[in-house]
């Protein structure tokens, strides 16, 4: 399960909080309005568990992203909104 991040709408860094329900290959991945992958915060094995990432955004500007967690055979994607 993937939690809204907070706070959102954001300045430089924000909190983004995921449940693993199985263990297997996590990936966390950040993308733009036109679907471009911007960065990539997690890629690896995670054990059955709750998580947070502590995402910084020195180099991104000010806009609407979308975050979104694959594990196993689950995908889920939300919206956060940074301002600079």
């Amino acid at each position: 399960m993937l939690s809204q991040n907070y706070p959102n709408p954001f300045n430089n860094s924000t909190v983004i909080w995921y449940s693993i329900p199985e263990d297997g290959l996590v990936s966390l991945k950040i993308y733009n309005t036109i679907g471009e992958e911007v960065l990539t915060l997690l890629n690896e094995e995670k054990q059955i568990g709750n998580y947070q990432i502590d995402f910084k955004t020195d180099n991104l500007p000010s806009g609407i992203y979308f975050y979104r967690l694959k594990a196993a055979n689950f995908i889920q994607t939300k919206k956060m909104i940074l301002l600079k």
